[in-house]
């Protein structure tokens, strides 16, 4: 990719990309773009647009029933316990957003010309959220949120689509310490999931930093759901991801989602004493399995 954009940015005048990049206002180069995006608009023809409708992955429809996702939308919602606010997220978020929390690379969303970029991962988004009310003086903030988001990187795969719906709690608090905290959080997590997956569910947990939270995990997390919460020493996905504990959730093995522990609300806020725990399942493969 970066060999690509090189030659492209090699066909502009010299210092272009500096003019670009740092040179304009972010008012400047919005305005700059849109004239540009106006009159390449200008020239789609009825042709053109029926061709992008049928090749450009971003666009196509899902192939699920909507009648069908929307009964596990509102399963979902009905059994979220009270204690969570729903939260109704905008389809874009601010430039960044997925980068500058999550180290993800800005080329796999999708950047818009208003300093914003599409949707990608709501957990961020609810993060964001959540430090706001913190910072507003709230004790402890449960979010959840149903959105459908997009992701410009390649997938490959049956039933695998750039855009899907994802149903996703994040929960933040200070730390009280022992990992307190930590657990309290992990139990509010999981029961939910639990209690939609019901007694096929497969809950995980993977520790890639040893701390506190293994003995919580084993003296109040799993006395406390009373259901099987094992141990998955295998996984190493999303190692850089999560900070510290990572969460598998699932049923049958079919891939249904997963989460962890992150440094999100830390980040934003500038207090290390934060904690934050993220979870999320994929709607449209909730809805095929019928779960």
């Amino acid at each position: 990719m970066g060999q690509v954009s090189e030659r492209f940015w090699a066909k502009l005048p010299e210092g272009s990309r500096d003019a670009l990049v740092d040179g304009l206002s972010q008012s400047e180069l919005q305005s700059v773009l849109l004239d540009v995006t106006r009159e390449r608009a200008a020239k789609v023809t009825p042709a053109r647009l029926l061709q992008r409708w049928q090749q450009d992955r971003f666009v196509r429809p899902s192939s699920i029933d909507p009648r069908e996702l929307v009964k596990t939308q509102q399963r979902l919602w009905a059994a979220l316990p009270e204690k969570f606010d729903g939260v109704q997220l905008s389809p874009v978020t601010p430039l960044g957003t997925c980068s500058a929390m999550a180290t993800i690379n800005q080329h796999q969303v999708v950047s818009t010309i208003r300093g914003t970029e599409v949707a990608s991962d709501p957990t961020n988004e609810l993060a964001i959220e959540a430090a706001v009310r913190r910072r507003a003086g709230q004790d402890r903030v449960h979010l959840a949120a149903c959105q459908r988001v997009v992701r410009a990187q390649p997938f490959d795969g049956p039933g695998m689509s750039a855009h899907f719906e994802l149903f996703v709690l994040v929960s933040s608090a200070r730390d009280t310490g022992s990992c307190r905290t930590e657990a309290e959080l992990l139990i509010d997590h999981l029961r939910f999931w639990h209690d939609v997956l019901g007694e096929k569910a497969e809950l995980t947990f993977t520790a890639f930093k040893e701390s506190a939270l293994r003995e919580r995990i084993e003296d109040t997390v799993r006395p406390a759901l009373g259901v099987a919460f094992t141990e998955d020493t295998e996984r190493t996905k999303s190692e850089s991801y999560y900070a510290g504990t990572a969460l598998g959730i699932d049923r049958d093995g079919e891939g249904l989602g997963d989460g962890g522990f992150t440094t999100w609300t830390a980040d934003l806020l500038g207090d290390a004493k934060e904690r934050c725990l993220t979870s999320c399942i994929s709607t449209e493969r909730l809805t095929v399995i019928g779960a």
